[in-house]
């Protein structure tokens, strides 16, 4: 559009100086000794327009020849700058969709490259991520190690390299490491939202339940944080604050709870079991009484009907104002036949007991309806309602008296052995002991020459019993092979003895 209405302007112009020189026709004399040289009005003009269009042609030439090797050098850093775009747009794409091998190798390949610091903070972030996806811990470290001593000079890209660490550090389940990077944003400025959901994040898993508190409260007051989520962080951190704390500090962490944060089951369970502890029985019933007149919690319930049997009717009186607008509750009619057996009203607990068990068949109903029949004396339901607690809770199967099984009759089982019709053992007789082969190279010569008689030539006969040093050469050869060892010169060896004629 500018091209077009800069054109427009110039064809107009040029009409509007063809118009006032028509009109105009002089002419132009210049004289320089010794010419002379005389010109339309109209060429002349003409010559002047064309000369300056050349000498800025000219100029403008001179000066793109001037700036070439700055010319050149940009071109190149913008080659390089969309190399690096290029890897580095390919990189975080297939580290978002998951592809971590091909994205480690796109971002490592930048990092050799790349002479920017910013490019190279992004790539060893980047990464960083996908090495740790891989469960590449040092190359990891390595990563990030080269991003933080590349944001040196930049505090925003210090703030991202300590909150990407921080975070693979929680993955990791490594708060303190965390912790040590978060603290200091957090320290700086409240409104790094980020960094305090991963700061609290790193107190969660330290258990560190007062800073928890702290944080959800803070970030569900800057409106970053849904209500239904910091209410359920509320509801574990402070009731754990109630149970560490004890009776001592139990004043000042309840005092700064709202009212909205006192009815949750699990701090208004912490709380009545401080109180009961504390003997504070009718402030333990007030406050499960306020979280059960906005919810009405089976674990709430369970809670409110234990009590000493002095508070029952006060109890019992409220249940049954409960009972009223929840006819239906299973759970409900349990605590009333709980707080009635505690209150030894036998027949209105086992009514409703028995309610609760048409409703749902629950291993505590059955359970109570079990101790309530053997207080009474009725065994038989006693065991039958024990049973079927069992039976419920999964532990022991339930089985009909008629249909037991026999015992075994294990009489005719081969793998069982009679010790007492087992036969005799019958004892060999005494035989002489076998001669061992080894004792056989005491009979050479040195030993027969020190004063024991000659081998007689023949075997001696069967069950003669021949001394060692008495036998001759052909009962010592029955123990030992005489087959020639090859490679082995036996006249050379000692171990063999001696052969002797029978001539001798």
């Amino acid at each position: 559009m500018r091209t077009s209405l800069w054109t427009l302007l110039v064809f107009v112009a040029a009409v509007g100086l063809a118009l006032v020189l028509r009109d105009h026709s002089g002419n132009v004399l210049i004289v320089a000794q010794p010419w002379r040289i005389e010109l339309s009005l109209t060429l002349a003009v003409l010559l002047i327009i064309a000369s300056f269009v050349i000498f800025h042609v000219v100029l403008r030439v001179l000066g793109w020849i001037g700036h070439g090797p700055e010319r050149f050098r940009s071109w190149r850093g913008l080659r390089f700058q969309k190399r690096d775009h290029e890897l580095l747009e390919k990189g975080w794409i297939n580290v978002l969709e998951g592809r971590y091998v091909e994205a480690e190798k796109d971002l490592t390949k930048l990092l050799g490259r790349t002479r920017s610091s910013s490019r190279k903070v992004l790539a060893g972030l980047a990464s960083a991520r996908a090495s740790h996806h891989l469960g590449e811990y040092a190359r990891r470290d390595e990563a990030l190690a080269l991003a933080r001593e590349s944001a040196a000079n930049d505090p925003r890209l210090r703030e991202a390299t300590a909150t990407v660490a921080a975070e693979m550090y929680l993955d990791q389940n490594r708060p303190q490491d965390a912790l040590v990077l978060l603290q200091p944003l957090q320290d700086a400025s409240t409104r790094y939202f980020h960094a305090t959901r991963l700061l609290l994040r790193a107190h969660r898993q330290l258990r560190n339940h007062d800073r928890v508190y702290e944080l959800t409260r803070l970030l569900l007051r800057r409106g970053v944080m849904d209500k239904a989520e910091a209410l359920q962080l509320i509801e574990t951190s402070a009731s754990a604050r109630l149970a560490e704390a004890g009776p001592e500090g139990f004043k000042a962490i309840w005092s700064d709870l709202k009212a909205d944060e006192r009815v949750l089951p699990d701090i208004a369970l912490a709380a009545a079991s401080v109180q009961q502890e504390q003997g504070n029985i009718d402030e333990a019933s007030r406050i499960l009484e306020a979280a059960l007149n906005v919810r009405m919690e089976p674990r709430l319930i369970n809670a409110y009907s234990q009590c000493p049997p002095e508070h029952v009717a006060r109890r019992l009186s409220k249940a049954e104002d409960w009972l009223k607008s929840h006819p239906e509750d299973s759970a409900l009619l349990a605590a009333l036949g709980n707080l009635c057996l505690t209150g030894q009203l036998w027949g209105q607990g086992e009514y409703y007991l028995l309610r609760s068990m048409k409703l749902r068949s629950d291993m505590r109903i059955h359970a109570l309806l079990g101790n309530l029949y053997d207080r009474l004396g009725r065994s038989a339901d006693a065991m039958q309602h024990w049973r079927l607690a069992s039976g419920v809770a999964g532990v022991l199967p339930v089985l009909a008296t008629s249909r037991a099984l026999p015992a075994a009759d294990t009489r005719g089982d081969p793998t069982l052995i009679d010790v007492e019709h087992m036969p005799t053992a019958q004892v060999l007789p005494s035989a002489p002991a076998p001669v061992a082969a080894s004792a056989a190279d005491f009979g050479d010569d040195d030993f027969l020459a020190g004063g024991s008689p000659a081998p007689s030539a023949h075997h001696p006969a069967p069950g003669t019993n021949v001394p060692l040093a008495e036998a001759s050469d052909s009962t010592m050869d029955e123990y030992f092979d005489s087959a020639p060892i090859p490679g082995v010169d036996l006249s050379q060896t000692s171990d063999r003895p001696a052969r002797r004629s029978g001539h001798d």
